[in-house]
């Protein structure tokens, strides 16, 4: 196992299926089946992944399935991706063809402010430094 100083990535494969939280200070590329809530620098999703949680992260490229709200600074949704859930980004990309299931909601601070009773809705998940 290497040393957290020395990893720059994590990655689950696709024969993984975890239960549970994740929290990584490192960026994570997941292949196979996370039940919980994610919270991590930048997130990679492969085609055949499922989540079932939250996400929060600074930059996330999905292309799986997710059900479960996602905040991202920058977001980018490919085309295989199927989300069910709400989206709050500050920069978003979308490819044709990717299936989205909720609201989407710029982040800025005004929209913060005004609206606390949204942000009780979100997950509280804290990005490891």
């Amino acid at each position: 196992m290497a040393s957290k100083s020395n990893s720059t990535f994590s990655v689950l494969g696709s024969d993984l299926a975890i239960k549970g939280d994740i929290k990584a200070s490192a960026d994570l590329h997941i292949d196979g089946s996370v039940e919980g809530d994610i919270a991590c620098s930048s997130l990679v999703q492969g085609e055949t992944s499922t989540i079932t949680g939250g996400v929060k992260a600074e930059t996330a490229r999905l292309a799986g399935t997710v059900n479960g709200s996602i905040t991202a600074r920058e977001l980018v949704i490919l085309k295989s991706a199927k989300i069910t859930g709400d989206v709050y980004y500050d920069a978003l990309t979308i490819e044709q063809g990717a299936q989205v299931e909720g609201r989407f909601a710029h982040r800025d601070k005004s929209v913060k402010a005004a609206a606390p009773a949204q942000q009780a809705k979100q997950p509280e998940l804290t990005v490891a430094n």
